[in-house]
């Protein structure tokens, strides 16, 4: 599983050349290896997402998804992307709050599972379904997953997905609000459910059992058995 680094990784190259002779410091670590760094203090703080070579993720497909995605939500700016024979980066500039896996609000999930599920609506309604160039549908994924033969269910609302709404992409304001995401690799048009179906099963990760209904809630859709089990075994499979 993702997660906060137990010991601090040795920033790249790249990394410290970005900094600048600015502070450096670790903050996540992905299943790939790819570690987040952030950059400075401040307002002035820059989160240096870097990957190692050979993971078969383009971190310029981000960058184009956060660009289109900027003026209608809040997600952060793009500063700077590049690669070397160790790996690629993509920097990006700091935006209000801490993601919903800190310590603090592990201590208060119910507010943290209602700032995820109201974030993820809004970001849902924001976003402009007709103008987005990018695809994240079942029927895309299936593809690129052969052993995946159920066919999707009916689509209950094409949404432009964030598609990765684990908990620890939205960032909670001081007043247990969504101040905003992060983390837009996959993001594109798809039945809203293939988010919230991973935004639920987050919290269960995260907090513990007992706290899907609360984001289902905040959102404003009830359960779906179906569509959640679905999008869950699509999501462990591709």
């Amino acid at each position: 599983m993702a997660g906060v680094p137990e010991s601090a990784p040795e920033a790249p190259a790249s990394v410290i050349a970005l900094a600048d002779g600015r502070s450096v410091r670790a903050v996540w670590r992905n299943e790939l290896e790819g570690v987040t760094f952030e950059v400075g203090d401040g307002r002035d703080r820059w989160f240096v997402k870097w990957l190692p070579t050979g993971t078969g993720i383009d971190l310029e497909e981000e960058a184009a998804r956060l660009r289109w995605a900027r003026p209608y939500c809040v997600v952060p700016g793009v500063v700077a992307t590049g690669s070397d024979q160790e790996g690629s980066w993509l920097v990006t500039a700091a935006i209000p709050g801490t993601n919903a896996v800190d310590d603090r609000w592990k201590r208060q999930p119910q507010i943290a599972a209602r700032a995820i599920g109201a974030g993820l609506r809004r970001l849902h309604d924001s976003l402009p379904v007709e103008q987005c160039p990018f695809t994240w549908s079942a029927e895309d994924r299936i593809a690129s997953a052969r052993t995946f033969i159920d066919a999707p269910p009916e689509v209950d609302r094409l949404v432009v997905c964030h598609g990765d709404a684990c908990a620890p992409n939205t960032l909670i304001g001081e007043d247990g609000e969504c101040t905003g995401h992060v983390d837009f690799g996959a993001m594109g048009i798809a039945d809203r459910w293939a988010d919230i179906a991973i935004a639920t099963w987050s919290t269960t990760w995260n907090y513990g059992t007992g706290w899907e209904l609360a984001l289902l809630d905040a959102y404003g859709v009830a359960p779906d058995e179906e569509r959640t089990a679905y999008y869950r075994r699509l999501w462990d499979l591709t």
